[in-house]
């Protein structure tokens, strides 16, 4: 796995990139945090990067904002002509309780924003080049033993609470690939683990004030696996599959290596410095996570994925370790 990492140089990489038009980038549902992230890394090196946001007076430097509302055609869909890709991060945070509403709100956000700009490019002359539409690393079955690649088995499992996300997952991947066809845009799933990143309401900035806290201990068992990625190989993974002309269907967006819990939890403490951290027992985390408004499901499943085909495909990963991944952040604070 590790040989994999590195087998194309970044130097390629790089020169790929370079040798790519400047690019137009639609990202839908693109205030919230990984919207900003992507955002930020784009706008240097592109044309445009325009947000389709409910709250378009709301500025997120460099980009344009454009008004829609995620469900309804309108003045928005004109931006999609001659676009080099749509992305759509639209979706109500599961960061809640999943009462009836939440619920309602988490599908509908996703389906109707999916169906939507699925109709919105049929109708385009000069259709995007390519849709990557967001999913979840959560859409695989909770596991101690192999981990997931893009073709790892799908399920909810009670000791896990995830039957519900799965629901979530499973409509909003079965809107995208109806959709189609759409014989002029490539379509792309990603299926995304947990991004570490320092733009503002990310998990990084609540998992260090945590350990910072002294409370950084292992959650649970700590045996449940943690899947993530580095907000740069984040970004720079969409560029690549962007860039790829062949790139389509479902990919992994984490990092090859994920850990467990309690591991996890350890590195973050080292890479503050912090040598205690209290652990919180199942019941206290549901405790926490009712008063805190969300649900244990969120820290308590074990998501053992890997990037098979980004891998397969020669992406080059910087942050292939979690240790190396909190190093370089820890530099950005």
């Amino acid at each position: 796995m590790a040989e994999s990492v590195s087998v194309f140089s970044e130097n390629a990489f790089r020169s790929l990139s370079a040798m790519k038009p400047k690019r137009k980038l639609i990202l839908a549902g693109g205030s919230g945090f990984l919207g900003r992230t992507l955002a930020r890394w784009f706008a240097p090196e592109t044309t445009e990067v325009v947000i389709l946001t409910r709250h378009p007076h709301q500025a997120i430097p460099p980009t344009r904002t454009v008004a829609w509302n995620g469900r309804e055609l309108g003045a928005w869909c004109g931006e999609l002509e001659g676009a080099t890709a749509v992305i759509n991060l639209a979706g109500r945070s599961v960061n809640c309780r999943y009462h009836a509403r939440n619920r309602r709100q988490m599908l509908a956000s996703r389906i109707d924003s999916t169906t939507i700009l699925g109709k919105a490019i049929c109708r385009c002359k000069d259709p995007p080049s390519v849709w990557l539409n967001s999913s979840t690393a959560t859409i695989y079955r909770h596991t101690y033993g192999d981990a997931h690649d893009e073709h790892g088995e799908i399920g909810a499992t009670p000791e896990a609470k995830d039957a519900f996300s799965i629901e979530i997952a499973t409509a909003w991947e079965r809107a995208f690939r109806e959709a189609g066809p759409l014989p002029a845009t490539r379509q792309v799933v990603l299926r995304t683990a947990m991004v570490l990143g320092t733009e503002k309401g990310g998990v990084y900035e609540v998992l260090r004030r945590l350990v910072r806290l002294r409370l950084g201990g292992r959650m649970g068992s700590g045996r449940q696996f943690v899947s993530w990625i580095h907000a740069e190989d984040f970004c720079r993974a969409i560029a690549w599959l962007i860039d790829q002309p062949t790139s389509e269907g479902v990919y992994n967006l984490a990092a090859p290596l994920p850990e467990t819990n309690a591991d996890t939890m350890r590195a973050i403490r080292e890479s503050e410095g912090i040598a205690i951290g209290l652990p919180a027992t199942t019941w206290m985390l549901e405790i926490g996570a009712f008063l805190l408004r969300t649900e244990t499901e969120l820290i308590l499943k074990s998501r053992r994925v890997v990037p098979t085909r980004l891998l397969d495909e020669g992406f080059p990963f910087h942050y292939p370790t979690l240790p190396e991944a909190l190093a370089h952040l820890k530099t950005e604070n």
